[in-house]
């Protein structure tokens, strides 16, 4: 007999109960391209310390998420070597992505972004997926658009998804609206998730999931919550 296990996390608008068996762990692009020295957002000046203050976090996260049964799901930001699936030079993506100007400029610069094959595109050693880990690959910000993950969620019964990673107010803010929509129960963690741009990016984002899109607690809450095991 499986037995389901739940957990009630105290968070932001109100306590959220889960289940252990039908909750995933969505890891949203802790690459080396935008967490690491050297790194494409370190490259263009960007301040990484945000981002490498929620690794710990994110770490602890999963690796508590594993022996609970949860469902670890990486998100991984890249374009193929060819950039075939980037949009192409007349799209508003190559107009916004400084990533894609870099590229066109200094295509020695590539290992640093986030090309499929490159170490900027790999997930950073300290998360590496484990075996029984699912990796989904995107192009967008909006980690449903043009992937399969509704598909994966919907296989493993998934109803409610943690979210960690980077950027907060980007990639993390588009594929949790879209969670939303889809009728999961997206819940942030606010402390290992981290922005692009100032603090105030964060505080938007934690206000909309808060007020609108779903829930928000912090990782000790989380980990408090889930170590209280409930049975049914």
């Amino acid at each position: 007999m499986h037995l389901i296990y739940h957990a009630t996390i105290d968070a932001i608008p109100d306590k959220i109960k889960i289940d252990f068996s039908k909750t995933a762990i969505l890891v949203v692009d802790m690459q080396n391209a935008f967490v690491k020295k050297g790194g494409y957002f370190d490259f263009i000046g960007l301040d990484i310390s945000m981002t490498e203050k929620i690794v710990g976090y994110c770490k602890e996260i999963i690796s508590l998420g594993r022996t609970k049964g949860m469902k670890i799901i990486y998100l991984q930001m890249g374009y193929s070597p060819d950039l075939s699936d980037s949009g192409g030079p007349s799209s508003p993506n190559f107009i916004k992505s400084r990533a894609l100007t870099l590229i066109g400029k200094k295509p020695e610069l590539r290992d640093k972004l986030y090309i499929y094959g490159t170490w900027g595109a790999d997930i950073i050693d300290d998360l590496k997926p484990q075996p029984g880990d699912v990796v989904v690959k995107k192009q967008k910000h909006d980690g449903f658009i043009g992937t399969n993950l509704d598909i994966i969620l919907r296989t493993y019964e998934i109803k409610h998804v943690l979210f960690i990673g980077t950027a907060t107010n980007i990639c993390v803010e588009s594929t949790l609206r879209h969670a939303f929509s889809l009728g999961y129960f997206p819940i942030l963690i606010s402390d290992a998730t981290s922005p692009m741009g100032p603090p105030f990016a964060q505080e938007a984002t934690i206000s909309n999931v808060q007020s609108t899109f779903g829930w928000v607690t912090t990782t000790e809450k989380l980990l408090s919550g889930i170590k209280e095991i409930q049975s049914p």
